[in-house]
């Protein structure tokens, strides 16, 4: 069988799929992002749900968010089948026929939003049902191919997983889950246009109009700046609204601090190894603070309830 991808043939073969490519459509590594945010968003939530339902609820939260993913590789494999970044995906590789992911993400985010449902309530499923629409459609079909604001928009479907965690253990939505996600929010844009700036020939070549395609490198760095300015008191805040220790607010501020050096220094000068060095780091910040939030959240539920 043969889909045509542009200018592009690709044939795929069923027998050449097997379980690996259909996970591979799912984003694995999103998926595992998603499944720590989720869990500290639990930790954190001021009530507690049972061990089970909470797997479950973790479990249906990680399957949407790769089903949003396997729609998203659906959408995009005109543009991932000449992208070098991107090229070995299951679908322009010939490993997976469109209509295979557009059913597996149909099918899993039906199912994940009702599993949902069913283990943590309305609001939480709710939420997760937008931001798989959010990621999938939105952004996906919409924004990434019409607007250089792309990711700043389109970052709010990895905000969502700490406050739908949050949701799911029986919190409220009050202050504290948008404070997580705001975190995650502020941090998406430097992070991911740190990486368009090495991967700059490839946007530009599948048509996408990313920040350093569209305003080019030298105003993209200065934006990458100017949101880690922003993200370095943001990362703060579970301290400065009392959901977090004055520990957390410490590590916070030196984890955000570094973040800044590293944009000034990509800012002064703009080498590959630079961007690189940052988008590397911007990982390890995002880790380390939600890690921390999640020891401290921990620790301040064990010493409550001795």
């Amino acid at each position: 069988m043969a889909q045509t991808l542009g200018a592009q043939q690709i044939v795929a073969s069923p027998q050449l799929a097997d379980p690996g490519d259909f996970i591979a459509l799912m984003k694995p590594r999103v998926m595992s992002l998603v499944v720590f945010t989720t869990v500290v968003g639990m930790v954190l939530a001021p009530t507690a749900t049972h061990p089970l339902l909470a797997l479950i609820s973790i479990i249906a939260i990680a399957a949407g968010a790769g089903a949003s993913g396997a729609i998203n590789q659906w959408y995009d494999r005109d543009i991932d089948a000449v992208m070098t970044r991107t090229k070995t995906r299951p679908i322009p590789a010939g490993k997976v026929m469109p209509e295979e992911a557009l059913s597996l993400g149909v099918i899993i985010s039906l199912l994940s939003v009702l599993v949902l449902w069913f283990s943590a309530g309305f609001a939480a499923a709710a939420l997760l049902g937008f931001t798989i629409f959010f990621y999938a459609v939105v952004y996906s079909v919409w924004l990434k191919r019409a607007t250089p604001q792309n990711i700043v928009i389109g970052g709010a479907a990895g905000a969502f997983p700490p406050a739908i965690g949050w949701l799911a253990a029986g919190g409220d939505m009050t202050i504290e889950p948008l404070v997580l996600f705001s975190i995650i929010f502020i941090w998406t844009p430097p992070h991911f246009w740190a990486l368009a700036l090495v991967k700059n020939d490839d946007y530009t070549r599948a048509g996408i109009p990313m920040m350093p395609v569209v305003a080019g490198a030298k105003s993209t760095r200065l934006q990458i700046t100017l949101y880690s300015i922003a993200l370095a008191p943001v990362g703060v805040l579970p301290s400065v609204i009392g959901m977090a220790s004055i520990g957390y607010g410490v590590v916070a501020a030196v984890l955000g601090g570094i973040f800044l050096a590293l944009a000034v220094k990509l800012q002064r000068d703009g080498s590959d190894a630079n961007a690189m060095g940052l988008f590397k780091y911007s990982i390890l910040y995002l880790f380390l603070v939600f890690f921390a939030l999640g020891i401290d959240g921990a620790v301040s539920s064990f010493i409550g309830g001795a």
